[in-house]
Formats: structure tokens, C-alpha cells, sequence
């Protein structure tokens, strides 16, 4: 076997070893949360400084969105972080106070299912590849299928092909292709209904008649009690 061979060979099952390892490794936990804003040492503080009672009120514009909650829930597998990032700084500019959420909108549980199994294939297909004939009378296999020979013949065009098509199969299973969009718990917007995105424009008027509906309800609430 010369070192082209090698190289064909060793690449393919580096990368998935890898895979394997970045599959079932678990996410490092968060790092503890840190003061924002710390504030300086003085020796000697400032007085406070006595204003109106006008000008002491909270201004309830700037907290338009306070106490509302919008949780943006995308396909992190599909590259969709991007959008989602960039529509979480459009909402906390437009609403100040809001609390924008991002997290990962994952597939159905058979796809999640078929996506663990898809690495444990592709061993098995080098390990027959790699063992010979030698493995099928160990499974209870006296002679080897015809198939075996037709992937015997070229072992390492099979090898690059049964993991190149393996992750690309993977990566069809672990995408779920949504950007769900909820203020309050309420659905504003589904890209599995529409099969689109949102505009900046359409999403912003859409979190802002929810916030709008909510400002009625709970006033007609505090009338009412």
C-alpha cells in the first residue's frame, strides 16, 4: 500500500472519528454570568443631585417592549443563525426593553433517530471493507454476496464515497428548515407555513400589533379587576 493509498484511506476515517466525536460530545457548560456594568471605586462619592418630580418619571417610551418576550426559534444546521441574529438586534432597536431569545428548532425525533444511526453505517461499511472475507462466516455468512466484491474492487473510491454521502444524508436529517417566530408565546410568523422568511419590516409590524393586543388586553384587565 503506498502512501496515496494511506492518504485516501486515513483522511476519510480521521474525519469521521471526528464526527463521531463532536456527535456525542456533550456542550461545555455556560460560563457564569457577569456583571454588565461595574462601577468605579471612589473615595469620594458625588452627592446626589435633586430633580423635579417631572423630570424623576420613567419615560414609557423608551420601554416600549418591557415585559414582553420574543423567542426566535431557527435551524441552527441550516445556517440560520445569521438571520436570527440579525432580527434580534432589528427587535431590541425597534423595542426597547424586549427580551429576544434565540434557540435551536430541532427535527422530528425519527429524523434525530436516523441521524445517530447514519455514522454507525458507515462503519460498518468500512469495517467490511477493511476485515475481508474473513467476517461474514463470523456472522453466519458461509459465502460473501456478490455486492461485497463490487465494493472489494474499489475499497477506497467506496470509502470516500460511503462517507461523503453519509454526511450529506446527516446533514439532510439533522435540518428541520424552520425560523418560528413567537411574542409572548404567540406564533407571529412560521416558516413552515409560509416556506419563506420574514422581512425586517413585516416582522417588526407583526411583534408590534402583538405588543399593541397585549397593552389592550391588559388594560381592559386592570379596568375590569
Amino acid at each position: 500500500m503506498d502512501r496515496g493509498q494511506i492518504l485516501l484511506l486515513g483522511l476519510p476515517l480521521f474525519l469521521l472519528c471526528s464526527d463521531l466525536v463532536n456527535l456525542f460530545t456533550p456542550p461545555p457548560p455556560k460560563p457564569p454570568l457577569a456583571h454588565r456594568h461595574r462601577q468605579p471605586h471612589h473615595h469620594n462619592p458625588p452627592e446626589a443631585l435633586e430633580f423635579p418630580a417631572q423630570l424623576q418619571k420613567p419615560s414609557t417610551i423608551g420601554g416600549i417592549g418591557l415585559g414582553s418576550t420574543v423567542v426566535i426559534n431557527f435551524c441552527s444546521s441550516c445556517s440560520y443563525r445569521g438571520t436570527a441574529v440579525t432580527m434580534k438586534k432589528m427587535l431590541e432597536t425597534q423595542f426597547p426593553g424586549i427580551d429576544v431569545v434565540l434557540a435551536n428548532y430541532p427535527p422530528p425525533l425519527p429524523k434525530r433517530i436516523l441521524a445517530k444511526l447514519v455514522p454507525v453505517a458507515q462503519i460498518g461499511v468500512f469495517a467490511i471493507i477493511m476485515a475481508g472475507e474473513h467476517i461474514f462466516p463470523m456472522v453466519g455468512i458461509a459465502v460473501p454476496p456478490p455486492w461485497y466484491y463490487s465494493l472489494r474492487a474499489n475499497r477506497f473510491g467506496t470509502i470516500a464515497s460511503t462517507w461523503l454521502l453519509g454526511n450529506v444524508f446527516q446533514s439532510f436529517l439533522q435540518s428541520s428548515g424552520a425560523f418560528e417566530v413567537h411574542c409572548n408565546d404567540e406564533l407571529v410568523f412560521s416558516k413552515l407555513k409560509e416556506g419563506r422568511f420574514p422581512g425586517e419590516i413585516e416582522l417588526k409590524d407583526l411583534v408590534g400589533r402583538r405588543l399593541a393586543n397585549s397593552r389592550v388586553t391588559d388594560g381592559l384587565g386592570g379596568m375590569w379587576s
